[in-house]
């Protein structure tokens, strides 16, 4: 997919590895949606956006993805200010072993509910044009982070849910692609909190700390570098990417008991 023209929608996009991607897809002449609930940082976004893209093509939207009814709306806006949408990147998370149902709610939860609500807007079958949505997981959705058992169960039901939801919308006829974004440690807010919110398993702090340092930390450029692969190769449906430091590669699954 070139991305020229086309209309993305970004959650938890005002900061971090969202940001960064909403800045990548407006330099390839995409219009973008930023979504957030951090509505201070949201709009000193789009006011910084709009100085180096021109006015137009960024629009921010308050908006919570534990929330059908705002997501909802969000989507609505999107759509009557560029005219449809083409890209969903389902990228708000938080990391909080702590509230682990909120984490539950907002990692995969939300993921699901906005590629959910997106069908109505990019289903070939009722009129949209098709698309693709890139679910932004991790390496812990792929292996796993013993100092955050639910964080872990957050990110592989994400990378669940994209193989399996590829597979459908390939076998219903609806034209959207999904794959999984995921990364290895990046050095964002989130990434910044974290030692603050292990909860029950923060004795496990210096295991995370040893990891991050055999694994390396990557910037949120070497991030999107990924992403831009998995939204423009059209060749691209239900993969997981891993990024790291030093490599990308996709992540392989045993074979289905349905194959």
């Amino acid at each position: 997919m070139a991305l020229n023209g086309k209309t993305a929608v970004v959650t938890g996009a005002a900061m971090g590895i969202g940001r960064s991607i909403a800045e990548l897809l407006l330099q390839n002449g995409a219009k973008v949606a930023i979504l957030d609930m951090n509505e201070a940082a949201g709009q000193s976004l789009v006011e910084t956006l709009n100085k180096e893209h021109g006015p137009d093509r960024v629009l921010f939207l308050l908006c919570n993805v534990e929330s059908g009814e705002e997501i909802k709306a969000a989507f609505q806006k999107t759509v009557e200010t560029f005219g449809g949408i083409d890209i969903l990147v389902n990228n708000a998370g938080i990391f909080n072993e702590i509230m682990w149902e909120k984490t539950i709610g907002i990692n995969l939860a939300g993921c699901i509910r906005g590629a959910y609500l997106v069908i109505e807007h990019m289903n070939k079958l009722t009129g949209g044009r098709g698309g693709v949505i890139v679910n932004v997981a991790s390496i812990a959705g792929i292996g796993l982070l013993s100092c955050c058992p639910v964080y872990t169960a957050t990110k592989h039901g994400v990378v669940g849910f994209t193989r399996a939801f590829a597979a459908a919308s390939v076998a219903s006829g609806y034209g959207i692609r999904m794959n999984a974004l995921c990364p290895g440690f990046a050095q964002t807010d989130l990434f910044s909190s974290v030692q603050s919110r292990l909860g029950q398993f923060s004795n496990l702090a210096g295991a995370n700390q040893e990891l991050i340092e055999k694994l390396g930390v990557l910037t949120s450029a070497e991030v999107v570098q990924g992403f831009l692969e998995l939204v423009t190769d059209e060749t691209k449906n239900g993969q997981a990417l891993i990024v790291l430091p030093k490599e990308k590669k996709y992540a392989t699954f045993p074979v289905s008991p349905t194959d």
